[in-house]
C-alpha cells in the first residue's frame, strides 16, 4: 500500500490534503514543528500520525509530499532524496490529483476559504463532492464527481493547476513580499485564466476581473447591471440576508443566507452561478445555503457574559472593513471593538494607511505587536507606527488584554492571520 508522508502536515492545505488521502483509503502520516495549530485537530480526530521533524521519519517505500514553506535543504527532504523516494511539492501533487474529477478552483485575493467552504457544502448536497478548504478541512469521497478546492495565488502556486472551472472572487494587491503591485497580481490571475478548461465564474463588480481574458466562457456575477448573474432587491436583517437573482435580466429565484455583509452575498452568488451552470436543483441550492455553518476562523462567534467575541482571519484592510461591516449588520446597537494583529512587516508597511482607515471604522481599536513569518521576522516599523494613525487606539499584550472588560455589551473582533488566538485565549481566561 502507498504510504504518504507529509513534511509540514499542519499547514492548512497540507492538513486538508492529508485528510482527503486518508479518507480515500491511503496510509497517511506527517511531521511538523511541536507548536500546536488548530489545523491538527482534524488530523488527530482521523487518527493520522503527527511526528516531530526528524530524518528518521522518512522510510523506504514512502511518497513524500512537501509543504511550500520548507526548503529542499530540510532534513526530511534530504533524506527522501537520499533514499530515492518520490518527492513532490504540495501544489504539484494537487495539480495531478484533481485530474480524476471535475475540478473547481476557487481563487481570489479575498474570500477564497469562505467561498470554497460554501461551494463544497452546496455541491455535496447534490452530487458526490470531494473538497479541500484553506482552513485545514479536507474530505475525500469514494466515487466523487467533483473536486472543489482553494487555489492560492501566492508565489503563483495556482499555476500548477489546470482546473475545469475557476471561480474568481476578486483581485487586490496583497503579499507585497512577493508581488510588486496590483498589475503583477493581475498578471498571475490572467495566466491562471488561460489554464482553465471549461469556464470561469468571475465577480464582474471587480474592475480587474472585468479585464480577464480566457479561451473558455467567462460568466460574470455581482450587483452591477452588466453582470450575467445579478443580485437585486437585497434585504439585510440581524438574522441574515435575502436577495433575488436575475440571470441576464430575467428573474431566476430568491435565496437567503444566514450571514452578513455584501461580501457574503457575492460569495453565495458565485456558488449560485456555478450551480446554475452545472444544472443543480435550485431547491437543493437554497436549502444548502441556509444550512452552511461557516469555515474555521471566519466570523466565528461565541458569547461570554454581555460580550460577543468573534474570531476572524481578516488580515488585509479590505477584509477588516468587510468584517466590521458584517458585525454592524448583525449587531447594529452594540459597540464594535477591533483587536488587530498585523501579519508580516511587509504587508503592514505596504498598507499602513489602508489598515488605519479600516480600523477607524470600528468604535474602539486595540493593537497587538506585528506577527512576523518564517520568511520575515523583523522590519523597519513597529506597531506604534500603525497606532499613530488610529486615533484613540491602544497597544495591548497578553498581560494587558483584560482592559477589554470595560467594553460592556460590545462585540469584540479578534482579527489577524498570525497567533491572534493567544490574545483571545488570554482574554477569555480573565473572564473566568
Amino acid at each position: 500500500m502507498t504510504i504518504y508522508h507529509f513534511v509540514g502536515i499542519k499547514g492548512s492545505g497540507m492538513s486538508a490534503l492529508a485528510q482527503i488521502l486518508h479518507d480515500m483509503g491511503f496510509e497517511v502520516q506527517g511531521s511538523d514543528v511541536d507548536k500546536r495549530f488548530f489545523t491538527q485537530i482534524a488530523l488527530e480526530q482521523a487518527g493520522i500520525k503527527i511526528l516531530p521533524f526528524q530524518r528518521e521519519n522518512v522510510q523506504p517505500g514512502m511518497n513524500v509530499i512537501v509543504g511550500n514553506a520548507f526548503p529542499d535543504t530540510h532534513e526530511e527532504v534530504e533524506e527522501a532524496v537520499k533514499l530515492g523516494l518520490p518527492v513532490i511539492r504540495y501544489h504539484r501533487f494537487l495539480g495531478d490529483f484533481m485530474k480524476q474529477f471535475t475540478s473547481i478552483a476557487v481563487t481570489g485575493a479575498h474570500g477564497k476559504t469562505s467561498t470554497t467552504g460554501l461551494l463544497s457544502h452546496v455541491m455535496k448536497g447534490a452530487k458526490p463532492t470531494a473538497y479541500l478548504i484553506g482552513d485545514g478541512t479536507g474530505k475525500g469521497v469514494t466515487g466523487a464527481e467533483y473536486f472543489a478546492f482553494e487555489a492560492c495565488e501566492y508565489r503563483r502556486h495556482f499555476l500548477s493547476y489546470f482546473p475545469d472551472y475557476a471561480l474568481m472572487t476578486n483581485i487586490d494587491f496583497d503579499h507585497p513580499d512577493y508581488f510588486a503591485n496590483v498589475e503583477d497580481v493581475f498578471s498571475a490571475f490572467q495566466e491562471m485564466a488561460w489554464q482553465v478548461k471549461k469556464g470561469i465564474f468571475a465577480c464582474g463588480d471587480d474592475e480587474h476581473l472585468q479585464k480577464i481574458q480566457a479561451k473558455v466562457p467567462v460568466v460574470f456575477y455581482g450587483f452591477g447591471d452588466e453582470n450575467d448573474f445579478q443580485a437585486r432587491n437585497v434585504e439585510k436583517t440581524t438574522e441574515g440576508t435575502t436577495f433575488e437573482v436575475y440571470v441576464r435580466n430575467t428573474y431566476y429565484n430568491t435565496f437567503s443566507i444566514p450571514t452578513f455583509g455584501d461580501h457574503n452575498i457575492l460569495n453565495a452568488l458565485a456558488v449560485i452561478t456555478l450551480s446554475h451552470y452545472e444544472e443543480l436543483d435550485a431547491e437543493i441550492v437554497k436549502e444548502r445555503l441556509m444550512t452552511f455553518e461557516g469555515v474555521k476562523r471566519r466570523f466565528t462567534e461565541k458569547t461570554i457574559g454581555t460580550q460577543v467575541i468573534i474570531d476572524d482571519y481578516a488580515h488585509h484592510p479590505t477584509e477588516i472593513k468587510a468584517t466590521v461591516e458584517a458585525a454592524r449588520q448583525k449587531y447594529p446597537d452594540r459597540e464594535i471593538v477591533a483587536v488587530f494583529q498585523p501579519h508580516t512587516f511587509s504587508r503592514t508597511q505596504a498598507f499602513l494607511q489602508e489598515f488605519a482607515d479600516s480600523l477607524n471604522l470600528a468604535d474602539s481599536t486595540y493593537l497587538c505587536d506585528i506577527f512576523g513569518s518564517a520568511r520575515e521576522n523583523h522590519g523597519k516599523l513597529s506597531i506604534t507606527d500603525l497606532a499613530d494613525k488610529v486615533p484613540g487606539s491602544k497597544i495591548i499584550s497578553e498581560e494587558t488584554v483584560s482592559s477589554l472588560k470595560k467594553h460592556d455589551n460590545s462585540v469584540i473582533l479578534f482579527m489577524g492571520a498570525g497567533d491572534i488566538q493567544k490574545y483571545q485565549s488570554a482574554y477569555e481566561k480573565t473572564l473566568g
